[in-house]
């Protein structure tokens, strides 16, 4: 029996047991590694602010891709090839990419919207042919809710590489009417009244001056360009308080609405 064990057994202890110690001390030292660069990438995102949302799914991956190459190089100085291992990985990836290719395009999507934020939870924007307000930014799909209350959900890897308009993100937005007075009534007469329907207006921001612009003459009417600034989250309020307040205001000062053919051709030209 021990004759055997010396024949048979301690070859291969001398051949491949410097080997397995050494690929033991490799995983141990690069497990450590590997935890000391997940606390390092951690850390980093903290500081740099990157959203908590993508935070996991960020270090979770580069995690996993550390570990696989670890296991390659611990195989590797065992003595087992490589080579094949890799290739067999590399089609699993390739067929698996194929697969899901539209989800993993609204992932990538996904993590460089919440990494970059061109819009936050609560922004009005316009995108994809749609505006509303962001309820959601998940890791798929960008969830909106438009004025009149519908869910539309988008997918994140189309918002990621077409044009967006973000409405609301500077904080304030102004909203643009157009109003028309009969010209018998005057211009200073008319802007006055104006004036005085944004002054009340409760949502309009106090601290900006809003423009009163005469945009258009006719024979029979006068057109003013009324913008008004207002906090993003206040603009449908702001639009029919104002268009409320400035229907009141000309009939308590009695200015004379245009005649309706002329305002129709008018906003036709």
């Amino acid at each position: 029996m021990d004759e055997i064990l010396k024949i048979q057994i301690w070859p291969l202890v001398t051949l491949y047991g410097g080997k397995i110690l050494l690929a033991l001390i490799a995983f141990i030292i690069g497990r450590l590694i590997i935890g000391k660069i997940s606390s390092m990438l951690s850390n980093v995102m903290e500081k740099r602010h990157v959203d908590r949302d993508v935070q996991p799914f960020l270090s979770s991956l580069i995690v996993v891709l550390l570990n696989v190459m670890l296991l390659l190089s611990i195989a590797g100085i065992v003595g087992i090839e490589t080579s094949s291992f890799v290739a067999v990985l590399g089609a699993a990836g390739l067929a698996v990419g194929l697969a899901l290719q539209g989800s993993l395009a609204n992932f990538a999507g996904g993590v460089l919207i919440l990494i970059f934020k061109p819009y936050r939870v609560g922004d009005l924007i316009s995108a994809q042919g749609f505006t509303g307000t962001v309820e959601g930014v998940q890791i798929f799909n960008t969830v909106l809710v438009t004025p009149d209350n519908r869910t539309i959900i988008l997918p994140n890897g189309s918002l990621s590489t077409s044009p967006i308009t973000n409405i609301s993100g500077k904080g304030k937005i102004r909203v643009d009417m157009v109003f028309a007075a009969g010209s018998q009534n005057g211009v200073d007469k008319i802007r006055a009244a104006v004036q005085k329907a944004v002054d009340a207006c409760p949502t309009a921001s106090k601290d900006i001056q809003h423009d009163i612009l005469v945009t258009k003459l006719t024979e029979n009417a006068i057109f003013f360009d009324v913008r008004v600034w207002t906090p993003s989250a206040t603009y449908w309020d702001t639009y029919y308080n104002v268009h409320e307040g400035i229907s009141r205001q000309f009939a308590t000062d009695g200015i004379q609405a245009p005649k309706p053919a002329e305002v129709s051709v008018a906003l036709k030209q």
